[in-house]
């Protein structure tokens, strides 16, 4: 009876050790999950904060106003986006059938995708330093080029539409149209791949 006994004992101890370590087990899987969405949201907070800062430093930096600097990190962000990455001589490499927008030295390249006149999303805060650049007295020239493919009259009109959606753009932010030149250039056909090709640029004139 006695020897019963204990060994009812040893099975009861035994169950206990495996419910404790089965419950230590649970709780532990529990704390870890709590600790990595926790952490995970500290990350995120942090990469937010990072790119706000580095807004910040490239005002300064820039000497530029802060809102603008901010602007031109939204704008290059989207243009990432949108055309892929710039090239190291500081060549805007577009992606093949993809609407973007890029700003290089001082001009402003809107890029379409096949037979389309609709602006890549940053439109409006590309155009930041020309609309500047037209309230100080100075004028936004506007031209359209094409690609080498498919009937050049149907082209040609394609670039005039796209010419006029920048322009509508220009106008919606308050440009008036006796500071804005629609300019057919020389080449239409401008050099670059297809996807370069297919552009409008804005330029600052006197």
């Amino acid at each position: 009876m006695s020897s019963s006994q204990n060994n009812d004992g040893d099975e009861r101890f035994a169950l206990g050790l495996v419910f404790a370590l089965i419950i230590l087990v649970v709780l532990g899987v529990v704390w870890f999950g709590a600790y990595k969405g926790i952490h995970g949201a500290k990350s995120g907070n942090a990469a937010v904060t990072a790119t706000a800062d580095g807004a910040k430093r490239g005002a300064v930096l820039g000497g530029t106003v802060p809102a603008v600097a901010a602007a031109r990190a939204a704008e290059a962000a989207n243009a990432a986006g949108a055309a892929g990455a710039a090239a190291a001589n500081g060549t805007a490499v577009v992606a093949d059938d993809a609407a973007a927008v890029v700003i290089e030295n001082g001009v402003v390249k809107f890029y379409f995708a096949t037979a389309k006149a609709e602006l890549a999303a940053g439109a409006n805060e590309a155009l930041v330093d020309v609309i500047a650049g037209v309230k100080a007295g100075q004028r936004a020239v506007i031209s359209g080029y094409t690609d080498a493919t498919g009937d050049a009259d149907k082209n040609a009109e394609l670039a005039k539409q796209r010419a006029f959606a920048v322009r509508d753009a220009l106008l919606a932010l308050g440009v008036t149209e006796d500071k804005l030149e629609l300019k057919k250039p020389e080449a239409v056909e401008n050099a670059g791949n297809n996807a370069q090709a297919r552009r409008v640029e804005v330029v600052l004139a006197p």
